[in-house]
């Protein structure tokens, strides 16, 4: 074959290899799609849990390295502490009275009215009280740390203080960590106390439940133990709260849907896994209190 003719041919084929390669894609399928799709959430998810691994060491490293002045942990603990106050005593008043009302009705027909004591102020200090008050801190604390760090991050305030030569996780993270590590437990114990007297108030003043009865078996009905897993769990609760929502402010979307977005997903992430962390926790912290009382403790 002459170099002329072979020129043509390579030429043709050229011709029509490009001709091909414009063609439009052929259109996935069903199946196929559905795996792009699960393979991308799962790539992400697993992306997602290492970044926020690492963001979490830095924090921790920074924690036990060298603390952030004082100005700025009682700033902190004023909007974390303080501020929760009223929200959090209202909440655990509502709940105990709540209870107080959910309950009444079975234990009057089996005739035990005064041991509604018992499990009103069991459930509040062991699960109502660390839970309801971690909810109500992650819709306000949680939301609107996520909201002001990804202000910061769409304005460039982050970027300019690390050109500054300030560590950002040191300056804004670390102290909302430890507002939140230290102040929860106190919130939770508010709430319990408020929960115990709003279901005394309305066991005792509007159901006519006998005081001192109700008084006996509230205080035989919970043990110290079960205080403690109360606030032991809560740390845990403001460690999740504190994580979640300044690491989703650290990585806000632009714009101020971007700053909307990352306080909606701080606080649905920090309630889900507040739910999931107490299950475990519980479980463990049960199996913990019957190996130490074989008997357990009976509340009837």
């Amino acid at each position: 074959m002459s170099p002329c003719a072979r020129w043509k041919r390579s030429r043709k084929l050229s011709e029509s290899a490009a001709s091909i390669s414009s063609l439009p894609p052929a259109p996935e399928s069903g199946l196929v799609r559905w795996i792009n799709q699960w393979g991308s959430a799962v790539i992400d998810g697993i992306t997602t849990v290492g970044d926020m691994a690492i963001f979490t060491w830095q924090m921790l490293r920074w924690l036990f390295t060298r603390l952030p002045c004082r100005g700025t942990v009682l700033i902190n603990f004023y909007q974390v502490g303080a501020l929760s106050l009223p929200v959090v005593a209202l909440t655990g008043t509502f709940i105990g009275m709540v209870l107080a009302v959910q309950s009444y009705a079975q234990f009057h027909a089996i005739g035990l009215d005064s041991r509604l004591g018992a499990v009103i102020n069991s459930t509040l200090v062991k699960e109502l009280g660390p839970v309801l008050a971690a909810t109500m801190l992650a819709g306000r604390v949680g939301s609107a740390m996520a909201a002001v760090l990804g202000t910061m991050r769409v304005t460039e305030q982050i970027d300019a203080l690390t050109a500054m030569g300030a560590d950002p996780i040191h300056y804004l993270v670390v102290p909302r960590f430890l507002a939140c590590i230290l102040l929860i437990p106190s919130l939770t114990i508010m709430a319990d106390f408020m929960g115990i007297v709003g279901g005394y108030f309305y066991s005792v003043i509007i159901l006519g439940i006998d005081h001192a009865a109700y008084l006996n078996h509230s205080r035989e009905g919970v043990t110290g133990f079960d205080l403690f897993s109360g606030i032991f769990k809560s740390i845990f609760f403001g460690a999740i709260i504190a994580v979640m929502s300044c690491y989703r402010g650290f990585n806000c979307e632009a714009g101020a849907e971007g700053v909307g977005k990352a306080a909606t997903t701080a606080f649905v992430y920090s309630f889900v896994l507040i739910l999931a962390i107490d299950l475990f926790l519980t479980i463990v912290l049960n199996s913990i209190y019957y190996t130490l009382y074989p008997n357990g403790t009976s509340f009837l």
